[in-house]
């Protein structure tokens, strides 16, 4: 029987509804434009496996705090920025089924919005003195700030190396389920070395959850991200670099050229996707998103058994395992 959220949410419930207002209030303020914007926001909210991560990384590791709660909020106002400047970036105008914020009120009120989600998540360590918490969560600020150029630049050229395709996921996607476990230890008063354990222990998730979601552009279903959307935006993700790194001269070329020039045609798409799997690219992501999720389990071993521990190595397998 498939993991359902409700039930991996359980021992965390009652902390889950009060977080809700919670990070409502943090988001308030006195402009009527803002305000109308951050409702916006608020409704359409996804499954807030953020939040989640936080509260049960808190529970394992010690106990949950007022201070999680505010990490928790810390969190969710910087990773709503970084998605509201994305989207202007990448010039989206859907996210979650919604329209994106500069759709609606344009770039230049999306970029502010993006700066006073990031201000009131500083402003709300300040005021409470969680410096713990903002050291750990502006470090995965500048390391996603980072990937997000690193791969900009690497993808003009279409030479990542598997090396290099890592780093970019560590930074851009694994740095922030980091923070989100990090701060959980951290708000309920772990060591150092705890924080830092389950920081790695986040990474590594992180790392299996972005191989998780490289795989969906090969997949036969049509749910979750559109199949081939990768290819289309010429981004170089592990499937891909394994089949060229172990393609002939010849066809590497043609692959390329295809990427580079033809990814806006179906049948162009298709014959890459069909490259790849004939390969054994799909087969080596598996593997390798397997070896990232065995890695962070290790790492909680030492940890007592709880509801909590429970419940993080089932949202673990929820991220892992899901379809979308």
């Amino acid at each position: 029987m498939p993991l359902r959220l409700e039930d991996i949410k359980a021992p965390i419930a009652r902390e889950m509804e009060e977080f809700e207002p919670k990070f409502r209030a943090s988001m308030k303020s006195n402009v009527l434009l803002l305000d109308k914007i951050m409702s916006y926001i608020v409704k359409r909210k996804g499954k807030q496996m953020r939040p989640m991560f936080v509260f049960l990384s808190a529970g394992t590791t010690g106990k949950i705090s007022e201070s999680t709660f505010r990490g928790a909020s810390l969190i969710e106002l910087l990773h709503t920025a970084a998605l509201v400047h994305d989207d202007v970036v990448d010039e989206a105008n859907y996210r979650r089924g919604y329209f994106s914020v500069n759709a609606l009120w344009k770039n230049k009120v999306a970029v502010l919005v993006g700066d006073f989600l990031l201000t009131r998540g500083l402003m709300l360590s300040v005021e409470n003195k969680d410096f713990n918490l903002l050291s750990i969560v502006t470090d995965a600020v500048r390391e996603m700030s980072e990937g997000e150029l690193l791969q900009i630049e690497k993808s003009r050229r279409l030479d990542i190396t598997e090396d290099v395709y890592y780093e970019i996921i560590r930074q851009k996607t694994a740095s922030l389920i980091a923070s989100c476990c990090a701060v959980g230890a951290s708000s309920g008063g772990a060591s150092e070395d705890i924080v830092e354990r389950m920081r790695q222990f986040g990474e590594k998730i992180g790392m299996a959850f972005q191989i998780k979601d490289d795989l969906f552009d090969y997949g036969e279903q049509e749910i979750g991200k559109p199949v081939g959307i990768d290819i289309k935006e010429k981004k170089m993700t592990l499937p891909l670099i394994y089949a060229l790194s172990h393609a002939s001269w010849s066809e590497k070329r043609k692959i390329i050229s295809i990427v580079k020039n033809e990814s806006e045609k179906p049948r162009k798409v298709k014959e890459v996707i069909e490259f790849v799997k004939k390969s054994g690219g799909l087969a080596y992501a598996v593997a390798a998103m397997d070896r990232y999720h065995q890695e962070a389990m290790l790492l909680l071993n030492d940890f007592p058994e709880t509801v909590y521990k429970k419940s993080l190595i089932q949202l673990v397998q929820f991220t892992i395992e899901r379809n979308k």
